[in-house]
């Protein structure tokens, strides 16, 4: 089959002929409708971030697909079921995944980065993770539903616990940030976005926020946030991952607020204590959803509570990928689709 390989950080992904996998007894093979091209992808291609298994490895952990063969006796799927592969495949059986943690379970497995992923034909997985996918929902950009939706979903609802009503900032509007504005509103909550880019304000306005600022416009954010909010945001969801973002978040909330880190940094952040203190702030990260929680957002597309059509703004096909990653570099459309 075809794939495209990662052989390390700094080099550009390779596309050619690997091995078909064979699905041992619990898993499936799924033949792969299509895989989104995630900043994570980027994090391992530019950043240095390791993979969990060392190259070469097969990137890609937003799929959807058909089930195209399944190992011998395994009755948990069956032969030409529409799926989505989970971002996540917890274990089950440890302390988080019996308390309702499986997203933060310590033996996860993770298609792209401790197992081969979705830049390929073909997957294997366990049958057991695989979630259906309606019959009219689009096969190809359900894709991005496994991670690009899940995540902000799990943040907006578990995490920041937003509720209707709230005033909720979120900075950084790229293809999880834009989502996490969705949600959001789609809970009741009166969203301010935060971008640097005109093209991503204005999807975030049409998304259902009731603002969207750029930073660069205001010397104090903060200052400029409570005064259209009444006081400030209840929560701040920030999806970006730099220390300056994270300070740029936490300083739009009002007394009490909620201060969610959905981006990815290995930075250190210096955080005011005195403000913590004094004003009840509360600070939690978000890693991924919840297995039990993805046929709630699916349910949420098929119903048109959240919009696909608007996240995925290009399809490529694997011959293509690295026309993906240069687009996310330059911070250009939401999410790529890779078509193999």
């Amino acid at each position: 089959m075809r794939a495209a390989v990662f052989h390390g950080s700094g080099r550009p992904l390779v596309v050619g002929e690997v091995p078909r996998p064979v699905p041992g007894p619990d898993d499936a093979l799924v033949k792969v409708a299509a895989c989104g091209f995630c900043h994570t992808d980027l994090h391992y291609l530019d950043h240095g971030v390791p993979t969990a298994k060392s190259p070469p490895l097969i990137l890609g952990h937003e799929i959807s697909g058909v089930v195209e063969e399944l190992g011998v006796g395994n009755t948990a799927r069956s032969i030409g079921d529409r799926v989505l592969v989970p971002s996540v495949l917890p274990c089950r059986n440890c302390e988080q995944c019996r308390s309702g943690r499986a997203n933060i379970c310590p033996y996860l497995q993770m298609p792209g980065n401790h197992i081969d992923g979705g830049f390929a034909e073909y997957v294997r997985v366990p049958a057991r993770d695989l979630v259906p996918l309606p019959s009219d929902l689009n096969l190809a950009s359900s894709a991005v539903i496994a991670d690009a939706l899940t995540t902000p979903y799990h943040a907006v609802v578990r995490r920041a616990r937003v509720q209707s009503g709230d005033w909720v900032v979120v900075v950084g509007c790229g293809g999880v940030g834009i989502n996490a504005v969705q949600f959001a509103a789609a809970v009741g909550a009166n969203v301010i976005a935060v971008d640097l880019r005109a093209e991503k304000r204005e999807t975030a306005r049409r998304l259902g926020a009731c603002d969207a600022l750029d930073p660069r416009e205001y010397p104090d954010l903060g200052r400029e946030v409570r005064k259209r909010s009444g006081g400030g945001a209840d929560v701040a969801l920030e999806v970006v991952g730099t220390p300056e973002t994270v300070s740029l978040a936490l300083s739009t909330l009002r007394r009490g607020g909620r201060l969610c880190v959905v981006g990815y940094s290995d930075s250190v952040v210096p955080i005011p204590l005195n403000r913590l203190m004094f004003f009840e702030y509360e600070i939690v990260g978000s890693l991924g959803c919840r297995p039990v929680d993805y046929p709630r957002v699916i349910e949420m597309v098929r119903r048109g509570m959240v919009s696909l059509d608007a996240v995925v703004t290009a399809t490529l096909p694997l011959d293509r990928i690295g026309e993906a990653a240069e687009d996310l570099r330059a911070g250009n459309g939401l999410r790529t689709l890779i078509v193999p």
